[in-house]
């Protein structure tokens, strides 16, 4: 039978509940991202009053896309991961697809990095552990990320001892699709075996992992080029150096970890066991040094500050909420709709 006011079927009917309106469920809040065709809201469950991030998504801008979407939502419903950031749900209306996301509320890793006073091996190390063990789920599953960058590796809460969750899926693909021969993923981190096209696996998530691991080390990447083909060509070689003085007070440890990732031939590079048992992640290799000073100096150069450029932060909105529901007892609603929020943050 015809649909009736020309509306489509919905995409995902086997994953999602359709609705006329989201507002029925969740009232949207502020912005707090957004994508080529998605944007990522704050928004509250109406019953439970509780605070999630919800990815909306227009299905008129999905046309052609609609297969790589069936692609995310599949991957996101099958992982359950304390470092993995959770898919809650998922709504559809005549026009939207909603994902609802655990909110996820410490900022970027970088970040986090510039605002601290001290950071050491340690901490770095920690970080990786953490990466490496829902990379090594993941693997497990037959996932491979395909998009691992510092951008992508957030803190779960606004305190000092949250954990590193891994958010953003849109281009994870599952192994038992066949093999992987789309080149992806953003230029800096991309492994050699992506750029020359040939069949690739696993290993370019370690790859990854490699180039941050370098990133948090000193806070400059290890390939770096303003002309493309040049970058290139130095992934394809491994080409890379730890450049004095910032590698000086480095551990050799450290450089032979990320030797082992930034591996050109990707049969003889590290896979997640074998890095999750190297003495800088395992054992007590990782030097307690305090490197704050240089590795922040090198990211401010290097990196652009996403949360300066974002007209919103998860972060403020969570800390002005406890701080206004103890002083008041408010209930959470008339917090979030507290006028600072509503204007866009200086740049």
């Amino acid at each position: 039978a015809p649909q009736p006011h020309g509306q489509k079927m919905p995409l995902i009917t086997e994953h999602g509940k359709t609705m006329e309106d989201i507002s029925a469920v969740y009232d949207l809040k502020e912005k707090l991202g957004e994508g080529s065709f998605s944007e990522v809201r704050l928004a509250q469950d109406k019953s439970s009053q509780k605070l999630v991030a919800i990815k909306c998504i227009q299905k008129r801008a999905l046309k052609g896309k609609e297969a790589m979407l069936e692609n995310e939502i599949a991957v996101l419903r099958k992982i359950q991961h304390g470092n993995i950031v959770a898919l809650e749900d998922i709504f559809e209306t005549p026009s939207q697809l909603y994902l609802v996301m655990t909110l996820v509320t410490g900022g970027e890793l970088l970040d986090r990095i510039l605002e601290r006073g001290m950071y050491t091996e340690r901490d770095a190390s920690h970080v990786i552990r953490q990466v490496l063990d829902a990379v090594q789920y993941l693997h497990e599953l037959g996932i491979v990320h395909r998009d691992l960058k510092p951008e992508n590796l957030l803190y779960d809460t606004p305190f000092e001892d949250s954990k590193i969750v891994i958010s953003d899926f849109g281009l994870s693909k599952m192994e038992e699709q066949g093999a992987l021969s789309t080149a992806c993923g953003t230029p800096a981190y991309v492994a050699p075996e992506l750029l020359e096209q040939k069949t690739y696996g696993k290993e370019v998530d370690l790859w990854a992992v490699g180039v941050i691991s370098y990133i948090l080390l000193c806070g400059y990447p290890p390939f770096y080029d303003e002309n493309d083909t040049k970058l290139y060509q130095q992934i394809v070689k491994a080409e890379y150096e730890f450049d004095s003085p910032y590698w000086d007070d480095i551990s050799e440890s450290a450089k032979d970890f990320i030797s082992h990732l930034l591996q050109r031939d990707p049969e003889k590079r590290f896979t997640c066991e074998q890095a999750l048992r190297h003495p800088w992640i395992s054992g007590s290799a990782a030097l307690e040094k305090n490197i704050h000073e240089s590795v922040s100096e090198q990211i401010q150069k290097n990196f652009a500050r996403s949360q300066w450029k974002r007209a919103f932060h998860a972060t403020a909105v969570v800390r002005h909420l406890s701080k206004k529901t103890q002083a008041a007892g408010e209930d959470v609603e008339d917090a979030v709709s507290g006028e600072e929020f509503l204007s866009p943050a200086p740049d």
